[in-house]
């Protein structure tokens, strides 16, 4: 059985920092994911999607994300419910997260509160390889930049 998810979205609220009686660390944020598609009107609509991180991932998240701030979420699933105080039970749906990467710098967060149009992984090290002539910037081998001719491929390369 499987039970995995992977989001990509922005923080509605900054992150929310608490610790259980035993001091465990415990996170808990919402990130707003676009869907891919527009409503009648015309309008794009969002999923609000309740997410737990726990121990060092939640001081981590605490520490640097921020309303707003676009994330990558890997996690699983978890439905868990309670008794409320009218005596209803109530069952809550939610990410536990096991990976949060960050896809902006403080500083493309802090300049227009946005996404930077010319990238559109928002920054960071989302959508690298690891090899580290990327990390020194040096972008030679890449064989997916663009040096502005076009690309030609023949039927022949194409598997389908």
């Amino acid at each position: 059985m499987l039970n995995r998810v992977i989001l990509i979205g922005r923080l509605t609220r900054d992150p929310e920092l608490r610790y259980t009686p035993s001091g465990v660390a415990v996170t808990q944020f919402t990130v707003a994911v676009d869907r891919p598609f527009t409503s009648q009107s015309g309008e794009r609509e969002a999923d609000f999607i309740p997410v737990v991180t726990w121990r060092q991932l939640a001081e981590t998240c605490a520490n640097y994300l921020r309303k707003g701030r676009l994330v990558a979420v890997e996690g699983r699933i978890q439905v868990r419910n309670y008794e409320n105080n009218e005596g209803k039970r109530v069952y809550v749906t939610e990410v536990i997260a096991d990976n949060v990467r960050f896809l902006e710098s403080n500083r493309e967060a802090g300049a227009g509160g946005g996404q930077r149009e010319d990238n559109p992984f928002g920054g960071g090290n989302a959508g690298r390889s690891n090899n580290s002539n990327y990390s020194r910037g040096n972008q030679q081998d890449d064989p997916f930049s663009d040096d502005g001719k076009p690309i030609d491929i023949s039927d022949d390369d194409l598997p389908f």
